[in-house]
C-alpha cells in the first residue's frame, strides 16, 4: 500500500512540474540583449528579432547597444541586461577574473575579417606587405588581434609595417584616402572598399576554418527558461540563414538601411559563402580553442578555459533537438 501511495505521490509530482512547464511555455518573458555595436556580424540576432523567431518562443527581446564589446558584457555582470552578444574572449577575460559568466549560444563561427589592398600593390602572401603602412582598427579589437597573431605565425612583427590605428568603422575611409594602400577590415567595410576597386587578398574565415569569434553571454545564474528561449530562436534564426539566403539579405539591408544595398548584398553573401555564420547554435573546442588561443598569444588571457564550465551545452543540446 506504501509503494502504492509512493508511487502515486511521484505520478502526482511529475503532473505538477508538467502544468508548471506547460504554464511557463506559455507565459512571455521580457529580456534585454546588450550588443558591442550594431554590426553585420550579429545578423543572426537581428534575424531571430525580425522574423519572429524569439516571439515563436514566447520571448520578448529588448536589443540595446552599449557601444563596445567590454560595455555590452559589463550590463550584464551589473544586472542591466541579461544577455549579450560580442567576441567570447571578452567573457572568458571576465570569467578568468572570477566572474561567474559563460557562454551560452554561437552566433559567429568564423574569423570574419579579410586583408584588402589598393589595386597596385602586389600580394602573394602577408610577407609581400613588409614595409608598407596598414590600416587596422584601434585595439583592443579582434581584427588587429588576428592580424598581429598572422604576422607572428609569419616571423614578422608590427615593427615590420607601419600600422595605422584609426577608430573602427574608419578603415575604408582611411584606405580610400590614400592613408595606406593595406586594410585590415570587417564586414561590410569590405566590401565598402571592394566595390571601389580594392581587391581582396586575404580571408581569415579560410585561413583559420572554424573559430568562435561571436557568442552569447549570460550569467550562470540567468533564469534558465529565458536561456533556453534565446538559444532556441537563434537556432531557429541560424537554420532560416542556411535556408534563405536572399531572406536573410533582406533583412541586413532593413538592419543596414543607410549602406549601398549593393555592400550589403555583398557583404552578407561573402560571409555565407566563407562560413562565417555557423549552421547551428553549437561551439566546438576546436574553435574555442583558437579563438582563445588568440588572446593568450598577445598577453591578454592567460590560459585556455575549461569548455565544460565556460560553454553551457546543455542549452545548445536541447536547441538542436528542435524540429
Amino acid at each position: 500500500m506504501k509503494s502504492i501511495y509512493k508511487k502515486l505521490q511521484v505520478t502526482v509530482a511529475a503532473i505538477a512540474i508538467a502544468g508548471m512547464s506547460f504554464s511557463a511555455a506559455a507565459e512571455v518573458k521580457t529580456v534585454t540583449i546588450s550588443q558591442a555595436f550594431q554590426s553585420m556580424l550579429y545578423l543572426p540576432l537581428y534575424v531571430a528579432i525580425d522574423k519572429g523567431f524569439f516571439k515563436d518562443q514566447s520571448l520578448s527581446v529588448i536589443k540595446e547597444t552599449a557601444g563596445s564589446p567590454t560595455a555590452a558584457l559589463s550590463s550584464v555582470l551589473s544586472g542591466s541586461s541579461q544577455f549579450s552578444i560580442h567576441g567570447p574572449e571578452w567573457t572568458a577575460i571576465a570569467a578568468s577574473k572570477g566572474a561567474n559568466v559563460g557562454i551560452i549560444s554561437n552566433a559567429v563561427n568564423g574569423a570574419a575579417v579579410w586583408i584588402a589592398t589598393a589595386p597596385d600593390v602586389k600580394f602573394t602572401n602577408i610577407k609581400d606587405i613588409k614595409g608598407q603602412k596598414v590600416v587596422t582598427g584601434l585595439m583592443p579589437t579582434t581584427s588587429t588581434s588576428l592580424f598581429l597573431k598572422l604576422l607572428k605565425e609569419n616571423g614578422m612583427s608590427d615593427k615590420d609595417i607601419d600600422m595605422i590605428q584609426v577608430p573602427l568603422g574608419t578603415e575604408p575611409a582611411a584606405l580610400l584616402g590614400g592613408q595606406a594602400k593595406v586594410a585590415v577590415l570587417y564586414e561590410p567595410g569590405l566590401d565598402q572598399v571592394a566595390i571601389k576597386g580594392m581587391k581582396v587578398v586575404l580571408g581569415f574565415p579560410k585561413t583559420y576554418g572554424a573559430y568562435a569569434f561571436s557568442s552569447i553571454t549570460a550569467m550562470k545564474t540567468v533564469d534558465p527558461v529565458a536561456a533556453q528561449r534565446m538559444v532556441n530562436g537563434m537556432e531557429v534564426a541560424l537554420r532560416y540563414m542556411a535556408k534563405d539566403p536572399k531572406g536573410t539579405i533582406e533583412i541586413a539591408k532593413k538592419e543596414f538601411p543607410t549602406l549601398d544595398p549593393q555592400v550589403v548584398e555583398n557583404a552578407v553573401t561573402r560571409m555565407m559563402n566563407e562560413n562565417v555564420f555557423p549552421k547551428s547554435v553549437q561551439i566546438t573546442p576546436a574553435a574555442l580553442k583558437i579563438a582563445m588561443d588568440t588572446q593568450i598569444a598577445l598577453g591578454n588571457l592567460k590560459e585556455q578555459p575549461v569548455f565544460e564550465n565556460f560553454i553551457n551545452e546543455t542549452y545548445i543540446q536541447n536547441a538542436l533537438k528542435l524540429k
